[in-house]
């Protein structure tokens, strides 16, 4: 059973962390809040709700830093957190277990994989598409200066040809 609990709290650490660093914050910030504060005294929840802004606060100024320990400190931080929490209440667990599930329904716990992704820029100006994705699959005009290449079929084009010339 610790074991279990112990997995628990790993990966609700790492999902509160990567929430902290996507647009969805917004939406859940307050329902975190609730849940750490669950069985606490008045102003347990507006706590909670702090130690979770300072903590994102931390994740973005890493960010800026390019501080990669930061990350595993916050994560550490909110897994040690989760699983003591865990331990003193083990009915948490199932409200935790709903409350991952609703707020990151593609889990890697139901088959699914999950991404998180932070983007920062540092002023500049882009003439050109910027494209995040998973897979992406180019149908179209090719654009200037991706023409045909010498002995290909041209551009980006990858239908099956080797490249190799009639005959070789």
């Amino acid at each position: 059973m610790e074991a279990e609990l112990a997995g628990l709290a790993a990966s609700g650490a790492t999902t509160v962390v990567g929430l902290m660093a996507s647009d969805a914050w917004v939406q859940v910030r307050a329902r975190l809040a609730r849940f750490f504060a669950r069985g606490g005294t008045e102003g347990a929840e507006e706590a909670a709700g702090a130690d979770l802004e300072r903590s994102r606060d931390e994740l973005a100024e890493a960010s800026r830093a390019r501080d990669a320990g930061t990350e595993e400190d916050v994560r550490a931080e909110w897994r040690l957190r989760l699983r003591r929490m865990l331990q003193a209440d083990p009915a948490a667990a199932d409200e935790l277990r709903r409350l991952l599930a609703e707020l990151v329904p593609e889990s890697p716990a139901a088959g699914g994989t999950t991404y998180y992704t932070t983007n920062a820029t540092h002023g500049g100006v882009y003439h050109e598409a910027v494209i995040q994705a998973g897979s992406i699959h180019y149908h179209g005009v090719q654009p200037p200066g991706h023409g045909p290449r010498p002995g290909g079929t041209g551009g980006d084009d990858h239908s099956g040809s080797t490249g190799a010339r009639p005959g070789e």
